[in-house]
């Protein structure tokens, strides 16, 4: 399904679905991917070993296909941590008054903020005055196209997720920015949902492809659906988690690693 610009019906009226139509819970399908991952890795190693762990992100995805996409310059990358705040608080019900300063202040008390935080320290007062419209601007389509997420749907923001395979000389490593639901029922209700300020491209469905595997691994459970929202034009995709699109995000998993492994 995509959604765009106007944004109705909104984000929230379409995360969960129509309870009656969710299937049961897949317990059986992570088995069968971890066997395909390990499998097509043995093939790429052949004999030998990498000297340090191959490491495949959403961002690994993206470079594959994109180099010059916005979201991989300096800008893009302090645009897209701001954002993500700006998500945070709304999660928790913060009123935002000052789209770009509540961001800064929210990142600045973040501990994972790192060396990204000190390059937005460095930039120019005309740099910082235009991240300033740009992050404004996505936060209005933030909040008109999400509007307020219930409390009993359990969101979480910005879940992690390792996985290690081939004895820990291929790590995946998954970063969801909004995770809703939880498996204690009988049919399936987590939907995982990625946030970008980029316009929405090949790259995106190899993202949400990537968010699913992961959490179907970690879990061993598949998800419901995953979904990508562009704050830049409003755009909203999800998609229902079926065989063929985990299977799709394996290839997608292998081509990486094989450049990766050609490149070494």
């Amino acid at each position: 399904m995509t959604i765009s610009l106007d944004c109705e019906p909104r984000v929230v009226d379409v995360l969960r679905g129509d309870r009656q139509k969710r299937p049961r819970l897949d317990t059986t399908s992570a088995a069968g991917l971890r066997a395909q991952l390990e499998d097509g890795i043995h093939d790429i190693f052949t004999k030998d070993l990498p000297p340090s762990p191959l490491v495949v992100r959403p961002s690994s995805l993206r470079e594959s296909w994109h180099a010059t996409d916005l979201s991989s310059s300096t800008l893009g990358l302090i645009r897209g941590a701001l954002v993500t705040q700006l998500l945070r608080l709304r999660l928790v019900g913060v009123t935002i008054d000052n789209a770009f300063d509540d961001a800064v202040a929210a990142w600045r008390a973040d501990a994972g903020a790192g060396p990204l935080l000190a390059t937005f320290d460095q930039l120019d007062g005309d740099d910082r005055a235009r991240l300033a419209t740009d992050v404004t601007a996505h936060d209005v389509t933030l909040s008109r196209c999400f509007g307020q997420l219930p409390s009993h749907w359990m969101a979480r923001s910005c879940v992690r997720a390792t996985q290690r395979l081939a004895g820990g000389h291929v790590i995946l490593r998954d970063v969801v920015d909004l995770t809703i639901g939880a498996n204690t029922a009988e049919s399936t209700t987590v939907v995982l949902v990625d946030v970008t300020t980029s316009p929405l491209g090949e790259s995106a469905e190899r993202t949400l492809r990537f968010h699913a595997l992961v959490e179907t691994l970690r879990t061993s459970v598949v998800p419901l659906r995953s979904a990508v929202f562009s704050s830049a034009t409003g755009e909203f995709w999800t998609r229902d988690i079926e065989p063929e699109l985990l299977a799709r995000s394996v290839d997608d998993v292998l081509e990486v690693l094989q450049a990766l492994w050609s490149a070494r």
